[in-house]
Protein backbone atom coordinates (compact mmCIF):
# COMPACT_ATOMS: atom_id res chain seq x y z
CA UNK A 1 0.00 0.00 0.00
CA UNK A 2 1.46 3.51 -0.73
CA UNK A 3 2.74 5.08 2.05
CA UNK A 4 1.28 8.70 0.88
CA UNK A 5 -2.03 7.13 0.84
CA UNK A 6 -4.40 8.94 3.18
CA UNK A 7 -4.49 5.38 5.47
CA UNK A 8 -0.82 5.27 5.59
CA UNK A 9 -0.44 8.52 6.66
CA UNK A 10 -3.23 8.00 9.46
CA UNK A 11 -1.20 4.93 10.59
CA UNK A 12 2.08 6.95 10.88
CA UNK A 13 0.89 9.43 12.80
CA UNK A 14 -1.09 7.37 15.17
CA UNK A 15 2.53 5.42 15.36
CA UNK A 16 3.63 8.75 16.27
CA UNK A 17 1.72 9.96 18.63
CA UNK A 18 1.78 6.66 20.45
CA UNK A 19 5.77 7.34 20.88
CA UNK A 20 5.58 11.12 21.73
CA UNK A 21 2.76 9.95 24.60
CA UNK A 22 5.25 6.72 25.66
CA UNK A 23 7.86 8.92 25.95
CA UNK A 24 5.73 12.10 27.65
CA UNK A 25 5.10 9.57 29.98
CA UNK A 26 8.44 8.52 30.65
CA UNK A 27 9.82 12.15 31.75
CA UNK A 28 6.59 12.58 33.96
CA UNK A 29 7.42 9.42 35.42
CA UNK A 30 11.22 10.64 35.77
CA UNK A 31 10.34 14.12 36.91
CA UNK A 32 7.75 12.24 39.98
CA UNK A 33 10.33 10.30 40.71
CA UNK A 34 12.95 12.52 41.17
CA UNK A 35 10.30 14.75 42.92
CA UNK A 36 9.98 12.05 45.48
CA UNK A 37 13.16 11.34 45.66
CA UNK A 38 13.75 15.02 46.80
CA UNK A 39 10.74 15.10 49.23
CA UNK A 40 12.28 12.39 51.07
CA UNK A 41 15.53 13.60 51.08
CA UNK A 42 14.25 17.00 52.46
CA UNK A 43 12.16 14.92 55.00
CA UNK A 44 15.75 13.56 56.00
CA UNK A 45 17.42 16.67 56.41
CA UNK A 46 14.30 18.35 58.39
CA UNK A 47 14.45 15.25 60.68
CA UNK A 48 17.98 15.97 60.85
CA UNK A 49 17.64 20.02 61.47
CA UNK A 50 14.86 18.53 64.11
CA UNK A 51 16.90 17.07 65.70
CA UNK A 52 19.66 19.06 66.15
CA UNK A 53 17.22 21.61 67.40
CA UNK A 54 15.97 19.33 70.03
CA UNK A 55 18.95 16.77 70.96
CA UNK A 56 20.08 16.36 74.31
CA UNK A 57 22.02 13.72 74.02
CA UNK A 58 24.90 14.18 71.74
CA UNK A 59 25.60 10.26 71.30
CA UNK A 60 21.92 9.82 69.99
CA UNK A 61 22.41 12.62 67.26
CA UNK A 62 25.95 11.19 66.45
CA UNK A 63 24.54 7.50 65.80
CA UNK A 64 22.08 8.97 63.15
CA UNK A 65 24.42 10.26 61.19
CA UNK A 66 25.85 7.45 59.18
CA UNK A 67 22.82 5.75 58.66
CA UNK A 68 21.58 9.47 57.52
CA UNK A 69 24.08 9.11 54.79
CA UNK A 70 23.02 6.27 53.37
CA UNK A 71 19.80 6.95 53.45
CA UNK A 72 20.32 10.61 51.93
CA UNK A 73 22.51 9.30 49.11
CA UNK A 74 21.48 5.82 48.64
CA UNK A 75 24.64 4.11 49.54
CA UNK A 76 26.07 0.83 51.36
CA UNK A 77 27.50 2.47 54.61
CA UNK A 78 29.57 5.54 56.08
CA UNK A 79 31.31 6.06 58.91
CA UNK A 80 31.77 8.88 61.35
CA UNK A 81 34.76 9.78 63.15
CA UNK A 82 34.68 12.67 65.51
CA UNK A 83 37.16 14.64 67.83
CA UNK A 84 36.78 15.75 71.25
CA UNK A 85 37.60 19.20 72.14
CA UNK A 86 41.29 19.12 72.53
CA UNK A 87 41.54 17.64 69.05
CA UNK A 88 42.20 13.86 70.50
CA UNK A 89 40.12 10.57 68.62
CA UNK A 90 36.53 10.77 70.16
CA UNK A 91 36.89 7.04 70.67
CA UNK A 92 33.27 6.39 72.41
CA UNK A 93 31.45 8.07 69.57
CA UNK A 94 32.78 6.16 66.77
CA UNK A 95 29.65 5.28 64.53
CA UNK A 96 29.31 3.15 61.37
CA UNK A 97 26.64 1.90 59.17
CA UNK A 98 26.34 -0.81 58.64
CA UNK A 99 27.59 -2.00 62.40
CA UNK A 100 29.61 -5.10 60.74
CA UNK A 101 31.17 -3.91 57.84
CA UNK A 102 34.63 -3.76 58.80
CA UNK A 103 35.40 -4.39 63.04
CA UNK A 104 39.32 -4.37 62.19
CA UNK A 105 38.55 -0.80 61.46
CA UNK A 106 36.87 0.38 64.78
CA UNK A 107 39.75 -2.04 66.44
CA UNK A 108 42.65 -0.12 64.88
CA UNK A 109 41.14 3.70 65.44
CA UNK A 110 40.49 2.22 69.05
CA UNK A 111 44.25 1.24 69.55
CA UNK A 112 45.75 4.46 67.46
CA UNK A 113 48.24 5.78 70.08
CA UNK A 114 48.51 8.93 67.73
CA UNK A 115 44.44 9.48 68.10
CA UNK A 116 45.28 10.33 71.98
CA UNK A 117 47.61 12.86 71.25
CA UNK A 118 46.44 16.57 72.11
CA UNK A 119 45.83 18.40 68.95
CA UNK A 120 45.47 15.31 66.74
CA UNK A 121 42.25 15.94 65.01
CA UNK A 122 44.41 19.66 63.95
CA UNK A 123 47.03 18.55 61.93
CA UNK A 124 46.78 18.23 58.13
CA UNK A 125 48.98 15.16 58.26
CA UNK A 126 47.23 13.19 60.57
CA UNK A 127 43.65 13.63 58.46
CA UNK A 128 46.10 12.33 55.68
CA UNK A 129 46.77 9.53 57.72
CA UNK A 130 43.00 8.64 58.75
CA UNK A 131 41.76 8.75 55.16
CA UNK A 132 44.52 6.62 53.90
CA UNK A 133 43.44 4.22 56.88
CA UNK A 134 39.88 3.97 55.84
CA UNK A 135 40.60 3.75 52.38
CA UNK A 136 43.06 0.53 53.08
CA UNK A 137 39.90 -0.81 54.99
CA UNK A 138 37.50 -0.29 52.33
CA UNK A 139 39.58 -1.30 49.33
CA UNK A 140 36.86 -2.55 47.54
CA UNK A 141 34.84 0.47 47.66
CA UNK A 142 34.38 4.04 46.09
CA UNK A 143 35.26 6.24 49.47
CA UNK A 144 34.35 10.42 49.57
CA UNK A 145 35.62 12.01 52.53
CA UNK A 146 34.51 15.05 54.06
CA UNK A 147 36.15 17.42 57.09
CA UNK A 148 33.40 18.00 60.14
CA UNK A 149 34.15 21.86 60.62
CA UNK A 150 32.90 24.19 63.35
CA UNK A 151 33.99 27.99 63.95
CA UNK A 152 37.17 26.72 61.65
CA UNK A 153 37.89 23.84 63.76
CA UNK A 154 38.02 20.19 62.85
CA UNK A 155 35.41 18.29 64.67
CA UNK A 156 35.94 15.24 62.76
CA UNK A 157 36.17 13.19 58.79
CA UNK A 158 32.58 11.91 57.70
CA UNK A 159 33.82 9.28 55.44
CA UNK A 160 31.04 7.97 52.72
CA UNK A 161 31.45 4.46 50.91
CA UNK A 162 29.75 2.11 48.14
CA UNK A 163 30.96 -1.04 45.68
CA UNK A 164 33.04 0.47 43.45
CA UNK A 165 31.25 -0.44 40.25
CA UNK A 166 28.79 2.08 41.84
CA UNK A 167 29.30 5.58 41.12
CA UNK A 168 28.15 7.80 43.76
CA UNK A 169 30.58 10.80 43.49
CA UNK A 170 28.26 13.42 41.69
CA UNK A 171 28.10 17.01 43.11
CA UNK A 172 24.60 16.99 44.21
CA UNK A 173 25.77 13.45 46.53
CA UNK A 174 28.93 15.79 47.65
CA UNK A 175 26.67 18.04 48.70
CA UNK A 176 24.60 16.22 50.83
CA UNK A 177 27.54 14.71 52.54
CA UNK A 178 28.84 18.13 53.25
CA UNK A 179 25.49 19.48 54.36
CA UNK A 180 25.53 16.80 56.87
CA UNK A 181 29.07 16.87 57.84
CA UNK A 182 28.14 20.66 58.95
CA UNK A 183 25.19 19.87 60.94
CA UNK A 184 27.24 17.08 62.48
CA UNK A 185 30.03 20.19 63.23
CA UNK A 186 27.17 22.79 64.81
CA UNK A 187 25.85 19.90 67.29
CA UNK A 188 29.07 18.89 68.22
CA UNK A 189 30.54 22.62 68.66
CA UNK A 190 26.91 23.04 70.43
CA UNK A 191 27.70 19.92 72.87
CA UNK A 192 31.07 21.81 74.01
CA UNK A 193 29.24 25.07 74.46
CA UNK A 194 26.53 23.22 76.85
CA UNK A 195 29.10 21.44 78.88
CA UNK A 196 30.65 24.66 79.59
CA UNK A 197 27.30 26.49 80.64
CA UNK A 198 26.80 23.13 82.82
CA UNK A 199 30.43 24.25 84.19
CA UNK A 200 29.72 27.59 84.75
CA UNK A 201 26.19 26.66 86.85
CA UNK A 202 28.05 24.15 88.82
CA UNK A 203 30.69 26.80 89.66
CA UNK A 204 28.02 29.41 90.25
CA UNK A 205 25.98 27.27 92.58
CA UNK A 206 29.15 26.41 94.10
CA UNK A 207 29.54 30.35 94.31
CA UNK A 208 26.32 31.07 95.51
CA UNK A 209 26.41 28.67 98.38
CA UNK A 210 30.04 30.09 99.57
CA UNK A 211 28.30 33.71 98.96
CA UNK A 212 25.46 32.46 101.62
CA UNK A 213 27.75 31.06 104.05
CA UNK A 214 30.15 34.10 103.78
CA UNK A 215 27.23 36.60 104.36
CA UNK A 216 26.20 34.23 107.48
CA UNK A 217 29.89 34.61 108.72
CA UNK A 218 29.19 38.00 109.02
CA UNK A 219 26.91 39.81 112.17
CA UNK A 220 23.31 39.85 110.50
CA UNK A 221 22.64 42.42 112.96
CA UNK A 222 24.92 44.82 115.30
CA UNK A 223 25.38 44.20 118.97
CA UNK A 224 23.67 45.99 121.94
CA UNK A 225 26.26 47.61 123.77
CA UNK A 226 25.73 50.24 126.61
CA UNK A 227 26.29 53.56 125.47
CA UNK A 228 26.96 53.23 121.89
CA UNK A 229 25.26 52.70 118.95
CA UNK A 230 26.48 50.36 116.03
CA UNK A 231 25.74 50.27 112.15
CA UNK A 232 27.82 48.04 109.40
CA UNK A 233 27.24 46.89 106.01
CA UNK A 234 29.37 44.79 103.52
CA UNK A 235 29.36 45.16 99.67
CA UNK A 236 31.52 43.10 98.04
CA UNK A 237 32.35 43.61 94.05
CA UNK A 238 31.58 40.22 93.61
CA UNK A 239 29.32 37.26 95.70
CA UNK A 240 32.38 36.48 97.56
CA UNK A 241 34.32 39.06 99.09
CA UNK A 242 38.04 39.69 101.17
CA UNK A 243 36.46 42.20 103.28
CA UNK A 244 35.70 41.11 106.99
CA UNK A 245 34.33 43.02 109.58
CA UNK A 246 33.09 41.35 113.41
CA UNK A 247 31.94 42.27 116.78
CA UNK A 248 33.12 39.62 119.62
CA UNK A 249 32.37 39.69 123.16
CA UNK A 250 35.52 39.02 124.93
CA UNK A 251 33.74 36.84 127.60
CA UNK A 252 30.87 34.72 125.43
CA UNK A 253 29.63 32.90 128.34
CA UNK A 254 28.27 36.09 130.23
CA UNK A 255 24.56 36.86 129.14
CA UNK A 256 22.93 38.83 126.75
CA UNK A 257 22.73 42.00 129.88
CA UNK A 258 26.31 41.47 131.13
CA UNK A 259 27.78 40.90 127.70
CA UNK A 260 26.00 44.66 127.01
CA UNK A 261 28.17 46.12 129.80
CA UNK A 262 31.12 44.19 129.31
CA UNK A 263 34.38 44.51 126.93
CA UNK A 264 33.75 44.00 123.13
CA UNK A 265 36.06 43.33 120.15
CA UNK A 266 36.36 45.29 116.94
CA UNK A 267 37.38 44.48 113.86
CA UNK A 268 37.86 45.34 110.08
CA UNK A 269 39.92 43.43 107.40
CA UNK A 270 40.00 43.21 104.14
CA UNK A 271 42.39 40.00 101.95
CA UNK A 272 44.54 41.20 99.24
CA UNK A 273 42.22 40.44 96.03
CA UNK A 274 39.01 39.70 96.05
CA UNK A 275 36.65 36.87 95.28
CA UNK A 276 36.02 33.02 96.10
CA UNK A 277 40.20 32.92 97.04
CA UNK A 278 40.02 36.26 99.23
CA UNK A 279 36.92 34.64 100.89
CA UNK A 280 38.13 31.84 101.53
CA UNK A 281 41.07 33.23 103.28
CA UNK A 282 39.21 35.54 105.03
CA UNK A 283 36.77 33.01 106.93
CA UNK A 284 39.72 31.05 107.71
CA UNK A 285 41.28 34.09 109.37
CA UNK A 286 37.94 34.54 110.66
CA UNK A 287 38.09 31.22 112.91
CA UNK A 288 41.80 31.82 113.89
CA UNK A 289 40.89 35.62 115.11
CA UNK A 290 37.58 34.51 117.28
CA UNK A 291 39.63 31.81 118.92
CA UNK A 292 42.46 34.34 119.63
CA UNK A 293 39.81 37.09 121.14
CA UNK A 294 39.30 34.64 124.01
CA UNK A 295 42.77 34.81 125.31
CA UNK A 296 42.13 38.49 127.38
CA UNK A 297 45.20 39.75 125.51
CA UNK A 298 45.55 43.47 124.39
CA UNK A 299 45.23 44.60 121.04
CA UNK A 300 49.13 44.08 119.40
CA UNK A 301 49.06 40.82 121.18
CA UNK A 302 46.12 39.41 119.26
CA UNK A 303 47.76 40.50 116.08
CA UNK A 304 51.19 39.27 116.36
CA UNK A 305 49.80 35.76 117.46
CA UNK A 306 47.42 35.85 114.54
CA UNK A 307 49.91 36.87 112.48
CA UNK A 308 52.25 33.66 113.40
CA UNK A 309 49.15 31.26 113.12
CA UNK A 310 48.43 32.83 109.44
CA UNK A 311 51.73 33.25 108.38
CA UNK A 312 52.36 29.87 106.29
CA UNK A 313 48.00 29.63 104.93
CA UNK A 314 49.19 32.91 103.54
CA UNK A 315 52.41 32.57 102.36
CA UNK A 316 51.06 29.65 100.52
CA UNK A 317 48.68 31.85 99.04
CA UNK A 318 50.54 34.49 97.87
CA UNK A 319 48.04 37.02 99.75
CA UNK A 320 48.40 39.52 102.77
CA UNK A 321 45.57 41.04 105.22
CA UNK A 322 44.87 44.17 106.61
CA UNK A 323 43.48 44.26 109.68
CA UNK A 324 42.44 46.83 112.33
CA UNK A 325 41.91 45.30 115.58
CA UNK A 326 39.99 47.10 118.69
CA UNK A 327 38.41 46.63 121.76
CA UNK A 328 35.97 48.83 123.84
CA UNK A 329 35.24 49.04 127.64
CA UNK A 330 31.71 50.33 127.74
CA UNK A 331 32.24 51.12 131.34
CA UNK A 332 35.15 53.56 130.75
CA UNK A 333 34.69 53.84 127.46
CA UNK A 334 38.37 53.38 126.94
CA UNK A 335 39.07 51.98 123.43
CA UNK A 336 41.99 50.15 122.75
CA UNK A 337 43.54 49.38 119.07
CA UNK A 338 46.35 47.85 116.76
CA UNK A 339 47.00 48.22 113.56
CA UNK A 340 48.25 45.60 111.04
CA UNK A 341 48.63 48.07 107.49
CA UNK A 342 44.93 48.91 107.54
CA UNK A 343 43.08 52.29 106.47
CA UNK A 344 43.31 54.25 109.91
CA UNK A 345 39.72 54.50 111.24
CA UNK A 346 38.00 58.08 111.60
CA UNK A 347 37.50 59.65 114.77
CA UNK A 348 35.14 62.55 114.77
CA UNK A 349 35.02 64.34 117.77
CA UNK A 350 31.75 65.79 119.14
CA UNK A 351 34.27 68.27 121.39
CA UNK A 352 36.51 69.85 118.70
CA UNK A 353 34.21 68.85 115.74
CA UNK A 354 37.11 67.81 113.70
CA UNK A 355 38.47 64.11 112.45
CA UNK A 356 41.44 62.86 113.59
CA UNK A 357 42.53 59.08 112.73
CA UNK A 358 43.17 56.00 114.59
CA UNK A 359 46.55 54.60 113.64
CA UNK A 360 49.61 52.82 115.52
CA UNK A 361 52.35 51.18 113.76
CA UNK A 362 52.23 47.72 112.47
CA UNK A 363 53.52 45.61 109.82
CA UNK A 364 50.48 43.37 107.40
CA UNK A 365 49.34 39.91 108.64
CA UNK A 366 51.13 37.21 106.74
CA UNK A 367 54.50 39.57 105.87
CA UNK A 368 56.44 39.02 107.92
CA UNK A 369 57.13 35.89 110.66
CA UNK A 370 58.04 38.33 113.81
CA UNK A 371 56.32 41.11 112.90
CA UNK A 372 55.41 43.27 116.21
CA UNK A 373 52.74 45.86 116.17
CA UNK A 374 52.13 48.72 118.70
CA UNK A 375 49.12 49.15 120.63
CA UNK A 376 47.11 52.74 121.28
CA UNK A 377 44.25 54.14 123.18
CA UNK A 378 41.82 56.69 123.45
CA UNK A 379 38.79 57.69 125.76
CA UNK A 380 35.72 58.23 123.74
CA UNK A 381 33.40 60.98 124.38
CA UNK A 382 29.65 61.66 124.26
CA UNK A 383 28.59 62.39 120.39
CA UNK A 384 32.01 60.73 119.14
CA UNK A 385 31.40 59.24 115.49
CA UNK A 386 33.98 56.61 114.64
CA UNK A 387 34.02 55.28 110.94
CA UNK A 388 35.86 51.82 110.19
CA UNK A 389 36.23 51.20 106.41
CA UNK A 390 37.93 49.35 103.96
CA UNK A 391 40.27 50.54 100.61
CA UNK A 392 36.96 49.64 98.39
CA UNK A 393 35.14 52.66 99.88
CA UNK A 394 38.28 55.45 98.84
CA UNK A 395 39.90 53.48 96.20
CA UNK A 396 36.15 53.28 94.09
CA UNK A 397 36.47 55.34 91.02
CA UNK A 398 34.15 57.69 90.01
CA UNK A 399 32.57 58.38 86.24
CA UNK A 400 35.62 60.94 85.54
CA UNK A 401 38.09 58.24 86.52
CA UNK A 402 39.18 59.89 89.96
CA UNK A 403 38.88 58.21 92.90
CA UNK A 404 36.47 58.70 96.27
CA UNK A 405 39.82 59.34 98.29
CA UNK A 406 39.72 59.58 102.05
CA UNK A 407 39.80 63.59 102.47
CA UNK A 408 35.94 63.01 100.77
CA UNK A 409 35.28 60.47 102.61
CA UNK A 410 36.13 62.50 105.87
CA UNK A 411 34.24 65.39 104.27
CA UNK A 412 30.85 63.51 104.25
CA UNK A 413 31.75 62.22 107.55
CA UNK A 414 32.25 65.54 108.75
CA UNK A 415 29.04 66.60 107.47
CA UNK A 416 26.22 64.15 108.80
CA UNK A 417 28.13 63.79 112.04
CA UNK A 418 27.50 67.60 112.48
CA UNK A 419 23.89 66.88 111.29
CA UNK A 420 23.30 64.99 114.50
CA UNK A 421 22.35 61.46 112.85
CA UNK A 422 22.22 58.52 114.03
CA UNK A 423 24.89 55.72 113.60
CA UNK A 424 22.21 53.77 110.83
CA UNK A 425 21.47 57.34 109.28
CA UNK A 426 25.43 58.54 109.04
CA UNK A 427 25.95 54.47 107.44
CA UNK A 428 22.85 54.54 104.56
CA UNK A 429 24.09 58.66 103.73
CA UNK A 430 27.72 57.61 103.47
CA UNK A 431 26.65 54.75 101.00
CA UNK A 432 24.46 56.71 99.14
CA UNK A 433 27.36 58.79 98.39
CA UNK A 434 29.75 56.56 97.32
CA UNK A 435 26.79 55.73 95.21
CA UNK A 436 26.48 58.51 93.57
CA UNK A 437 30.33 59.61 92.68
CA UNK A 438 30.62 55.86 91.23
CA UNK A 439 27.98 56.14 89.45
CA UNK A 440 25.80 52.91 89.76
CA UNK A 441 22.38 52.19 90.11
CA UNK A 442 22.45 48.41 90.92
CA UNK A 443 25.90 48.92 93.68
CA UNK A 444 28.08 47.40 91.81
CA UNK A 445 31.69 48.25 92.90
CA UNK A 446 34.95 47.13 91.39
CA UNK A 447 36.15 46.75 94.78
CA UNK A 448 34.91 45.09 98.06
CA UNK A 449 33.18 47.93 100.60
CA UNK A 450 32.66 47.70 103.74
CA UNK A 451 31.82 50.34 106.70
CA UNK A 452 31.33 50.22 110.31
CA UNK A 453 29.98 53.04 112.20
CA UNK A 454 29.98 53.48 115.75
CA UNK A 455 28.57 56.72 117.61
CA UNK A 456 28.66 57.27 121.60
CA UNK A 457 25.58 58.11 123.10
CA UNK A 458 24.91 61.76 123.83
CA UNK A 459 24.89 62.68 127.73
CA UNK A 460 21.46 63.63 128.76
CA UNK A 461 21.34 67.29 130.18
CA UNK A 462 18.64 68.43 132.20
CA UNK A 463 16.80 71.66 131.97
CA UNK A 464 18.14 74.08 135.08
CA UNK A 465 15.66 75.21 137.64
CA UNK A 466 14.40 78.56 138.12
Amino acid sequence: MNKNSPISGHKYLQSKNSFSNAASKSLTDLINSLCEEQIVNQDLLLSLSFALRSFTNLQRFLELIPLLVTQLVGINGALLIPFQDNGTLWREQLQMVPMDEDSELFKELFLLEEGMQTGFGMQEKNIVMLDRLVKRHFDSSNVIATSIVSRGRQRGRLYAFDKKEIDFGSNIHRKHIQLVADLTGVAIENDVIFQVIRNHEKVDRQISIGAEIQSQLLPDQCPIIEGVHLAACCRPAFQVGGDYYDFMPTRPDLTDIAKASGRWAFVIGDVMGKGVPAGLLMTMLRGMLRAEVLSGLPPHCILHDLNQLALEDLTQSHRFVTLFYSDFDPRSRKLRFANAAHNPPLLWSAQSKSINRLDAPGLLIGLQPEAEYSCGEIILQPGDVLLYYTDGVTEAPGISGERFDENRLITFLDRFAREGLDAQQILDKLFQRLDSFVGVSDHHLEDDASMVVLKVNEELTLPELT
